[in-house]
């Protein structure tokens, strides 16, 4: 037998394995880096978050992707050269990471590599009869990372859930589950990264069939743009001090609102190819609003962004919903944004998963890092029923580091 093969059945019958979760999300803001112990699997999974790195993204890392990011043309070349350097640059900065904590390689059992998004294409989105089917890419593979760190890594976890029939993504809902749910209290575990997103998960005792994860719409995506088109020395409004500066312009809401996504029910996904600065700019001219001030635009939106998830959870649970609701993702350290939430969702208890014992930033990296010792340790778990059912699926390509 293939001795890295012996190590993976070694592995798998472990109590516990120590796993690194890589994440870079569509803010492209930097690799986030989990250095984490899981023991067991299943619903008698527990973790620990032993170190947590966020490795910022250099500007021309940012601009190698941006030159493919969410585009429906591309140079062939460029994708092609970027799918192993940024395979390459993670590998690298994982071994960074590592030499700063102080941990061996070959102390590591796993890396589960998400990898970057550059492109999604659910059918409802790309509408194209010639392919009737869900798609999504991701870039960094996983062989590289694998054999430049000696570790076996896990990665392209996407496809499996679509290949299973879903639209691959949110994947949240499966560590949400494992890791999150209560005996006493119904959750959303709500993600305000680049696109929001969140997952709901009835009291542990509840039928795990009405549990379901769904993107809302953007969450800083064009924030983000919007800021780094008008001031090109920064990257976010940080803290949302200009937006709180602002006033919503209730024209632009409501022409940025006039979208079939909004009207779908959930679950559904979305991405960037969707909520892009041209969505943005064909509002602006709808409404003779292009000249509106930074400040304002930035009002606009955060309520753009707050609407979305709160219309998605009125759809899911009537038009008071009252849930616990525990945010992560680079909007949980917007107060303008939570302020937004809130308002809208005024029954809702709002917080971070610090609360829950869960570092926001390093959620996503750890739930890949729960996905992969599913694969290797667990069994297919199914979550949800008809249109809200969450595939039964393995999911992650495993690459062996020889």
């Amino acid at each position: 037998m293939n001795s890295y093969l012996a190590r993976l059945a070694h592995l798998a019958q472990q109590p516990s394995r120590r796993i690194i979760g890589l994440m870079s999300g569509t803010s492209l803001d930097g690799l986030d880096v989990a250095l984490c112990r899981v023991q067991g699997h299943g619903p008698g999974t527990r973790l620990e978050l032993e170190q947590f790195r966020t490795v910022p993204y250099s500007d021309e890392v940012r601009g190698r992707i941006r030159e493919v990011f969410a585009r429906d043309q591309v140079s062939l070349e460029h994708l092609t050269l970027l799918n192993p350097w940024l395979g390459r640059l993670h590998a690298r900065l994982v071994l960074d990471c590592l030499r700063e904590w102080q941990v061996p390689p070959d102390a590591v059992d796993l890396i589960a590599s998400h990898g970057q998004t550059i492109y999604h294409a659910p059918q409802h989105q790309h509408q194209r009869p010639d392919f009737p089917l869900n798609a999504t890419l991701q870039l960094g593979d996983g062989d590289h990372v694998a054999v430049l760190t000696g570790i076996i890594t896990l990665s392209d976890f996407r496809q499996k859930h679509i290949a299973g029939g879903g639209e691959g993504a949110p994947l949240a809902a499966y560590g949400d589950y494992l890791l999150l749910s209560s005996a006493t209290e119904e959750r959303l575990l709500l993600n305000l990264g680049g696109i929001a997103n969140f997952t709901y998960l009835p009291r542990a005792s509840q039928d795990a069939s009405t549990a379901f994860s769904t993107d809302t719409g953007p969450g800083n995506t064009l924030l983000d743009a919007t800021v780094r088109a008008q001031r090109p020395t920064m990257t976010y409004d940080e803290d949302g001090r200009l937006a709180a500066a602002g006033h919503v312009h209730e024209g632009l809401l409501a022409a940025l609102l006039d979208h079939p996504f909004f009207r779908a029910p959930v679950p559904k996904t979305t991405g960037p190819e969707l909520f892009s600065p041209a969505y943005l700019h064909q509002a602006q001219e709808q409404t003779a609003t292009a000249a509106l001030s930074l400040e304002d635009t930035l009002a606009t939106l955060t309520e753009f962004s707050a609407l979305g998830v709160a219309r998605a959870a009125i759809q899911a649970f009537g038009s008071r919903p009252e849930l616990a609701v525990y945010m992560s993702g680079g909007g949980a350290h917007n107060p303008i944004l939570q302020a937004a939430l809130q308002r809208h969702l005024p029954g809702c208890r709002l917080a971070t998963t610090q609360a829950l014992g869960m570092l926001p930033d390093a959620k996503e990296a750890i739930l890949f890092a729960v996905l992969a010792n599913e694969a290797v340790a667990g069994q297919p778990v199914s979550l949800g029923a008809g249109r809200q059912r969450v595939p039964a699926v393995s999911m992650g390509k495993i690459s062996l580091p020889g």
